[in-house]
């Protein structure tokens, strides 16, 4: 069985964006909120998960050397 892939970071911002206007709404019932409300914990953590990682990203493109020149770094498996 392969690992479901997760969403591209807009997708998922996307879809919990959906998800918030659904539920402001009162559109669906109890099961379904419950539901929409799990589904958008696990998306809102993943994307505070991506926007961490990209944070990291940026602060090892900003740094610097004693000359004051970029220090580059390779930022590991970028799959």
């Amino acid at each position: 069985m392969t690992e479901k892939q997760e969403p591209k970071f807009e997708d998922a911002l996307g879809r919990l964006e959906a998800i918030v206007s659904e539920m402001e709404q009162a559109k669906v019932d109890l099961d379904t909120s419950i539901a929409r409300f799990e589904e958008g914990m696990r998306l809102a953590k993943m994307c505070e998960k991506k926007l961490g990682e990209t944070e990291k990203r940026i602060e090892i493109l900003m740094r610097k050397d004693k000359t004051g020149e970029p220090e580059w770094e390779s930022f590991g498996d970028d799959t």
